[in-house]
């Protein structure tokens, strides 16, 4: 009957309808309010990670503190690609959230040539703009080089970039934007490098010692993932001019070679490359007395003490002497009869020549595999790594020439 009345009263069925609407709204209202409770407590939410609305931030942890987290997370969450960590590594800096670039950093710069106080922290530095073929970096680590007080003292004006400058040569960190022509690298990435392809023919006017710093993709290689920021910032400039110097001494299996100034960040670098990768059957080198265990534990099978021995007086001969504390005249008191005397600084005497090394990424490449391995070792000096706020007595102590493998800087900033 109350069918038949229904169908006899437009008003009733009017009514009805619209009952029936607003229990399904309410329902759906109770729904949205459960999803959005949800998503904002459920660490599994893409939506769970705040957004910074500045810098992309970087957590300085200890590896097994970010895989225990990640871990946790992961078991939480249903499995390993649901983890709350977006990019854990072997390095104390771990990408957690990407943001967009701001405009402006911090980096250390100074508006004329002199020793180190004219070096000064720089807070709003415009970011570098990224070239077609080049990545932005995050700099998590830099390092310093003779190179770099040299240019900062003016030895290079004239094939230098104005000033004001930014100075920094070696650099590892995490990709945060790449260029159009970039092939082989992406945002995320991390990365280690050094950053001008001529050290001396107009370096870049922004250096590493900053937030931010513009490479080629050509000049960087993924970062070893046995290795930290700090220990691979190190590495670049001085792993490619011990390289370098051993290809154009004609270095091979078999050969025995001298190095002058073993424990310095070259040297240390250039027993290590002569032994592990080339197959020297003799490695000797020079130090001082305390540092006379480092060269054997580096590969060196004669450890020469420099303040009790004169080595241009032993006996021995070498097919390749690789001088990297300016002993040029003597170093060729040592060398075999059509052997190579590789010069980084002093004066240069026959057979000795001097080089000005070339950035490329590719040899990097070709010598993570030993570093991976750990068959090659980064050597950071004791004293560091410096924190970013101290960079003038970082220089400071770079310059006394004491210095044991590299002078680093760590964090940035």
């Amino acid at each position: 009957q109350r069918i038949t009345e229904a169908k006899q009263s437009p008003e009733l069925t009017h009514a009805h309808e619209e009952h029936r609407n607003q229990r399904s709204i309410n329902k759906i209202s109770k729904m949205q309010a459960f999803l959005a409770y949800s998503i904002l407590t459920n660490p599994c939410s893409r939506s769970f990670f705040p957004r910074p609305a500045t810098r992309p931030q970087f957590l300085l942890s200890s590896v097994p503190a970010a895989r225990t987290s990640a871990a946790a997370t992961a078991r939480r969450c249903g499995g390993p690609g649901r983890s709350v960590v977006t990019a854990a590594s072997s390095s104390p800096a771990v990408v957690t959230a990407a943001t967009d670039v701001p405009g402006t950093m911090k980096a250390w710069a100074y508006e004329e040539y002199g020793d180190a106080s004219v070096l000064k922290l720089d807070e709003a530095v415009s970011v570098p703009a990224v070239g077609e073929d080049q990545v932005l970096v995050r700099v998590a680590a830099a390092a310093l080089n003779p190179v770099d007080s040299k240019r900062r003292m003016g030895k290079f004006k004239a094939t230098d970039s104005p000033l004001p400058v930014s100075p920094g040569y070696d650099m590892a960190g995490v990709v945060v934007k790449v260029g159009s022509q970039v092939k082989n690298l992406k945002e995320g990435d991390e990365v280690y490098g050094h950053i001008s392809e001529k050290v001396l023919e107009g370096p870049k006017q922004f250096g590493s010692l900053a937030e931010y710093t513009a490479v080629e993709e050509k000049l960087v290689a993924l970062k070893p993932k046995s290795i930290d920021f700090a220990q691979a910032a190190g590495l670049p400039l001085a792993i490619e001019t011990a390289h370098e110097g051993l290809e154009r001494a004609g270095f091979s299996a078999g050969k025995s070679i001298l190095v002058l100034g073993g424990a310095g960040g070259v040297g240390t670098l250039v027993i290590q490359l002569a032994k592990q990768v080339y197959g020297a059957s003799k490695v000797a080198a020079t130090a001082s007395t305390p540092k006379l265990e480092l060269l054997k534990s580096l590969g060196a099978d004669v450890a020469i003490d420099y303040t009790k021995e004169n080595f241009e007086d032993m006996p021995e001969k070498y097919d390749v002497v690789f001088d990297a504390v300016g002993q040029g005249e003597k170093a060729v008191k040592v060398v075999k009869e059509g052997g190579s005397v590789v010069v980084l600084t002093g004066a240069v005497a026959p057979p000795g020549f001097r080089f000005v090394v070339t950035s490329d990424g590719s040899v990097l490449a070709k010598l993570n595999p030993y570093l991976e391995s750990g068959k090659v070792k980064p050597v950071v000096d004791p004293k560091g790594p410096f924190p970013f706020s101290q960079v003038v007595e970082a220089f400071s102590y770079l310059e006394t020439g004491r210095a044991t493998g590299k002078v680093v800087i760590s964090p940035v900033p």
